[in-house]
């Protein structure tokens, strides 16, 4: 048994199978998926002469200019884009978690009848394409007089919001001992107060994994942006950057990866402050 587990070992330790088992295939994978913003990156920074040239190799950056990023932010209205992306997104963000978190909890804890239906069908809305179901919500936004502002977005996202983080935050409230509301329900406290003091306190990872998946979607939304919205000064950085920056057959691919470049910033800054609650989030933290 001893001389097995010994040869298993030397499977692993051997640099030569380490490099074909291990490092390779990672190195691989990483080229794959960075070379997309590394050229992003290089063509923000890239001017036009370049961009265009023929010579020269397209993989490297030889003299770097921040004009695209000057037109990008002082003669477009980018800076408009990025606030209104922001204002959409916190707020969808928000109402989706506060919706998801009572709805979750009804169906975990409240222990009614259909409880497991109910969240079963909840989770069959979030497969639901959103390609289909705008066609009526526009016609909805229309009739409400909401067309071409931006609380016809914050009010839209959530359909495709509440039903994922509903169904996550029903898995992270399942992983939370029952005795814990039962204590606390023969010391007198009420739902409401079990709700607030014990479970959300207990439910942190939980609701900043469904809250950055819920940010992550809305920032980088399109459909419901670019059906929804009209103006230009409306428009949010996912459709601004495609439909004002493309002129018929001429793409301003500088100032394209320029905006993309700034739109990607704010999503892989709150990932990398809250990539550990995200994780446990997704796995649930709380053991009996």
């Amino acid at each position: 048994m001893s001389k097995t587990n010994n040869q298993g070992m030397d499977f692993l330790t051997s640099i030569p199978r380490r490099w074909v088992t291990v490092y390779i295939p990672l190195i691989l994978m990483l080229i794959i998926l960075l070379f997309p913003f590394y050229w992003m990156g290089m063509t923000a920074f890239k001017p036009n002469e370049e961009l265009i040239s023929k010579s020269g190799n397209p993989f490297w950056l030889i003299n770097p200019t921040l004009a695209h990023f000057k037109k990008l932010l002082f003669h477009t209205s980018y800076p408009s884009w990025l606030l209104n992306t922001v204002i959409v997104s916190v707020c969808a963000t928000f109402i989706s978690l506060f919706t998801s978190v009572l709805a979750a909890y009804a169906i975990e804890r409240l222990r009614f009848k259909g409880s497991k239906v109910v969240g079963m069908l909840i989770f069959f809305a979030y497969l639901v394409p959103p390609s289909i179901i705008f066609i009526p919500l526009a016609s909805i936004v229309y009739q409400y007089g909401l067309f071409d502002t931006r609380l016809a977005l914050i009010l839209t996202y959530p359909t495709f919001l509440v039903p994922f983080c509903t169904w996550l935050l029903m898995g992270y409230f399942r992983s939370i001992p029952y005795e814990l509301e039962e204590c606390a329900m023969i010391d007198g406290a009420s739902r409401w107060q079990i709700l607030t003091r014990i479970i959300l306190p207990l439910a942190v990872p939980g609701l900043i994994s469904a809250g950055i998946f819920a940010f992550t979607l809305s920032w980088n939304e399109f459909i419901y942006a670019l059906t929804f919205v009209s103006s230009s000064e409306i428009k949010t950085v996912p459709v601004g950057v495609i439909t004002e920056l493309v002129e018929g057959d001429v793409y301003h691919w500088g100032s394209l990866m320029a905006g993309a470049l700034l739109g990607s910033l704010p999503v892989a800054f709150v990932y990398s402050f809250f990539v550990e609650y995200y994780v446990s989030g997704m796995t649930g933290s709380v053991k009996e």
